[in-house]
């Protein structure tokens, strides 16, 4: 199985980012592309695996749909011959992105980000041992480096 390191498609590239192309697909639109490279601690690794993009568009996918009955969402489509009907210049590159790219609006992006912590470690761990608290709210004490949080703990980044 081939791993998909880059997309190619014949349209403006917006932007790229660790995983992701943005291709500028006309009017306020555009086409968000996950390749299959993987990133961590911000840099990305030289072995891509095989449809990870596949994997994470379906994941964003899953939770725009799950929050676009509380807030409006910048998703437009994923299902590939909705995104064509919408922007059928993409019918001749469908093998490429299909799967992997969702149709979106230009918007501005929110600079929030979070992390759902299940267990004490790494700068969770180093915050608790230092102040006893995560994200400046107060644990319990008597935790252990890598103890399971129960529930789990959601915090900025």
């Amino acid at each position: 199985m081939t791993a998909l390191r880059e997309s190619t498609l014949p349209f403006p590239l917006h932007a790229r980012g660790k995983v992701r192309e943005m291709y500028d697909v006309g009017g306020d639109r555009l086409l968000m592309v996950a390749s299959d490279r993987l990133s961590a601690f911000d840099v990305v690794m030289g072995r891509p695996i095989p449809r990870k993009g596949e994997v994470l568009t379906a994941v964003t996918r899953w939770w725009l749909q799950q929050f676009g009955d509380l807030v409006e969402t910048h998703l437009i489509a994923g299902d590939p011959d909705t995104i064509i009907d919408h922007v059928p210049a993409l019918a001749d590159t469908r093998d490429q992105w299909a799967g992997r790219a969702l149709l979106v609006r230009r918007t501005e992006p929110v600079p929030i980000e979070c992390v759902v912590r299940g267990y004490i470690a790494g700068s969770a761990w180093r915050e608790y041992a230092a102040h006893g608290t995560l994200a400046g709210e107060p644990l319990p004490g008597g935790l252990r480096e890598s103890d399971r949080l129960d529930p789990p703990i959601f915090s900025p980044a």
